[in-house]
């Protein structure tokens, strides 16, 4: 006889009649509970205090990458093997929506730094690799940043000019790199580049070669970009090759695999973006709800209007939604399974919705909205990038058409994350 409550046996997750296990779970572990307030303690005491100003002045923080390494966050996700927490992924992306929640930038760190940064030197590095980096990365003595768009080359990666040229046990580096996050600050470059031949050509996907480059080789410059519509309080800048002399040993994979270190590092970082997105989302439900339940029109609320009680509504559909979708990759990477098609989705259905959010909490400010009185307008900023970076929403809208309709298959992967707990 099975003596639980229903209660007990749903969060054992036991069927409260039979008692047999039925594999779904969708609660938070006291754990994740414990990181998400942590995150958000973070972003609403040590960002959102001066974050409207900065972003004002476009002016960014080196200090705040500090404060982020001294409070831990950017060693989540990464095993305690090598320094890290050895919090799940589903963490990070609990992290990252309270960052977001806070401001964009504080959020773009993770995705940069962690996602497609350390992850992905985690999922292709040799041991040797990730002995040397990762807990340097996971303290917060070294940033990590992610080099693939140039100036021609932005949803088009496959034909990106960037130039590796073998030259005995090291490889001569060659272009440009644009809009990359935390450019001026960051201490070391995953890099792609692709594989110049004796003849000086190349061509295709086998043609591409990923590295580490560290800030300090000698022919590597940075400048800052400026006149941003949005995240005007991180960096983003351009970063130059001039004859950098990059050791092999700080090649990820083979030659040949820089496109696909690439991609897996794309699965990375649009999971932190759509986990981003949904704390945009909870941020414009934030600043709505203490908007509309002491604004009156008429005598009354404005949160009693039903056009603005369906626009609030949307806005918490958005929000339980977009969690689930990044629950569910978040999950999919503890188990080891490959998630490219369903974080493209999350990525895709999340930053749309955080945009529409976005966009109706400026709408229920009204003119209050349009200034930068209230930060809805600055959410409405920010939440525009996403739609571009990370895969642009057309991008997204074909990828899924086209698993749908079977004219695209993912291929069993030559380097995998290590599914959570990590190993060793």
């Amino acid at each position: 006889m099975n003596t639980e409550t229903p209660g007990e046996a749903v969060n054992a997750g036991r069927s409260p009649k039979s008692g047999t296990l039925f594999g779904m779970d969708f609660a938070l572990t006291p754990e994740h509970e414990l990181i998400r307030e942590m995150a958000y303690k973070f972003g609403q005491q040590e960002v959102v205090p001066d974050v409207a100003q900065r972003d004002r002045e476009a002016r960014s923080d080196r200090k705040m990458l500090d404060k982020m390494a001294e409070a831990g966050i950017l060693g989540v996700s990464i095993p305690e093997a090598y320094g890290g927490s050895g919090t799940d992924y589903v963490s990070l992306g609990l992290v990252c929506e309270e960052l977001e929640r806070a401001d964009t930038s504080a959020r773009v760190v993770m995705s940069v730094h962690s996602g497609l940064h350390s992850l992905t030197l985690l999922q292709w590095g040799t041991e040797e690799q990730k002995k040397r980096w990762l807990p340097k990365l996971a303290s917060g003595e070294a940033v990590g940043a992610f080099g693939l768009t140039e100036p021609n080359a932005g949803s088009d990666a496959i034909n990106i000019t960037t130039r590796a040229r073998r030259d005995g046990d090291s490889y001569v580096l060659n272009g440009e790199k644009t809009w990359i996050s935390l450019a001026d600050y960051a201490d070391q470059f995953l890099v792609v580049a692709r594989l110049e031949g004796e003849d000086g050509g190349s061509s295709g996907r086998q043609s591409h070669v990923a590295f580490i480059v560290p800030r300090t080789l000698a022919g590597f410059t940075s400048k800052p970009l400026h006149g941003k519509l949005g995240v005007r309080a991180g960096n983003t800048g351009q970063i130059f090759f001039d004859d950098v002399r990059v050791p092999i040993e700080n090649r990820l994979g083979d030659e040949g695999d820089g496109f696909k270190v690439a991609m897996s590092a794309l699965d990375h970082g649009r999971y932190t973006v759509a986990a981003g997105a949904v704390g945009i989302v909870t941020a414009c439900l934030d600043a709505c709800n203490a908007y509309a339940t002491s604004r009156k029109v008429g005598g009354e609320e404005i949160g009693r209007k039903q056009l603005v009680q369906q626009m609030i509504a949307q806005m918490v559909a958005s929000r339980d939604i977009g969690r689930l979708l990044y629950y569910q990759v978040g999950w999919m990477k503890n188990t080891g399974q490959r998630h490219t098609r369903e974080v493209s989705l999350a990525k895709w259905i999340n930053c749309k919705n955080a945009f529409d959010a976005a966009n109706n909490a400026v709408e229920i400010h009204g003119a209050y909205g349009y200034s930068d009185e209230f930060p809805v307008e600055r959410y409405f900023r920010n939440s525009r990038g996403a739609m571009i970076y990370e895969g642009t929403h057309e991008i997204h809208t074909i990828v899924q058409a086209e698993y749908e309709l079977g004219y695209r298959a993912d291929k069993p992967l030559k380097a995998t994350l290590p599914a959570w707990p990590a190993e060793g």
